[in-house]
């Protein structure tokens, strides 16, 4: 594939995450795809990723997450995008529901093979995302 289809299947990719569509993903992913929640914490297969995000997305009543910008070399597409959720409601044991809301940056480095996402590294500030929703 042509650096621009990576780009667009990146973008159907995020758009399915946003919908929520996690059956979307089975054709967009390979076989061997790694989810990376941060540094060297491997999830693999679409079921890790659905188990590692899921959660953090429905802690919210709705969220959006849109790529602000992509930049793309070889089998690479590096994604710089927002999660703006709206309404904590209280999913997470350790922080009462409360209504705020949450956004923050994030950076996915995703990595292509056969046409297809295998891996995907994600970078980002949990702390903020803790701060943002207890002060």
């Amino acid at each position: 594939m042509s650096i621009e289809e990576n780009k667009k299947l990146v973008k159907r990719f995020y758009e399915a995450i946003e919908r929520m569509d996690f059956d979307a993903l089975q054709d967009m992913v390979h076989e061997d795809f790694v989810f990376y929640a941060q540094i060297d914490n491997p999830r693999p297969g679409v079921q890790g990723l659905i188990d590692s995000e899921k959660p953090a997305f429905e802690a919210f009543d709705s969220f959006e997450f849109p790529v602000v910008s992509m930049v793309a070399e070889g089998d690479q597409v590096a994604a710089y995008m927002y999660f703006i959720g709206k309404g904590y409601n209280g999913s997470n044991p350790a922080i009462p529901a409360n209504g705020r809301d949450c956004r923050i940056s994030l950076m996915h480095l995703l990595t292509f093979k056969d046409g297809k996402i295998v891996e995907k590294r994600a970078h980002f500030d949990n702390a903020d995302v803790v701060r943002q929703i207890t002060e």
